[in-house]
């Protein structure tokens, strides 16, 4: 992971073009241009410095997951029975293509995973047949998302 620069200076055009971005990122250069009032190519430029300076990491489509029929998202606490199981359990959950995201986490939890499953049965499955097997996973703690209410990016 690319460590973002803390002294990292951007100005309200720079904002402008992240803005736009972050709405749509299919959106021309030509067309942020054309919004912000520079040349394509200082737009380019400017882009180009954010990504150096580790403030744009990549840009992503976003994939609707239940148009492929996954209609269950979890998050689930993991605990294991060492803190040096940490290292291999998040090896072995990389291996399971539903985990979305895991977290080391303070608390009662070693490890907070999201996951997504077509149905409440393959979460069930998955639960027993692959999380809860994981070597020095002592026990589980799974959380059902009913909605999502808020999904948003920091503010710029």
């Amino acid at each position: 992971m690319k460590v973002i620069n803390q002294n990292i200076h951007i100005d309200g055009i720079d904002k402008k073009i992240l803005r736009a971005l972050m709405a749509d990122a299919r959106t021309s250069v030509l067309e942020i241009a054309r919004q912000v009032g520079i040349s394509g190519a200082a737009i380019h430029q400017r882009l180009k410095k954010l990504e150096k300076s580790g403030l744009i990491t990549g840009s992503k489509f976003i994939i609707n997951p239940k148009v492929l029929g996954y209609t269950t998202m979890a998050f689930i606490g993991v605990y294991l029975d060492k803190a040096v199981s940490n290292p291999q359990a998040v090896k072995q959950l990389k291996k399971i293509p539903e985990v979305l995201e895991c977290h080391y986490t303070t608390g009662n939890w070693s490890i907070f995973i999201k996951i997504l499953c077509k149905d409440n049965e393959h979460l069930m499955h998955l639960l027993n047949n692959d999380i809860q097997s994981i070597e020095g996973v002592s026990r589980t703690e799974t959380f059902i998302s009913l909605n999502q209410q808020i999904e948003r990016q920091i503010k710029i």
